[in-house]
């Protein structure tokens, strides 16, 4: 009999927060974009519309926990 491992848990903070797309780049939101936008311009308000990509380490870690790596 085999023995099985573990079954990965998804963090579900981190789901919330993350996407992972199909070629397995990490995208997250941009932050000042929730509340005081009157006072932005409408130039940054489109620059920080959009998601970011994640990179590096912190990226890693982001897939470890949703299970992707």
């Amino acid at each position: 009999m085999k023995k099985q491992s573990k079954k990965l848990k998804i963090r579900k903070s981190v789901s919330n927060r993350f996407e992972i797309t199909k070629t397995g780049k990490v995208l997250r939101m941009s932050s000042f974009n929730r509340h005081l936008r009157r006072k932005k311009s409408k130039k940054q308000l489109r620059r920080i519309k959009g998601k970011q990509l994640v990179l590096g380490r912190f990226a890693i870690k982001v897939k470890k926990l949703l299970g992707q790596a």
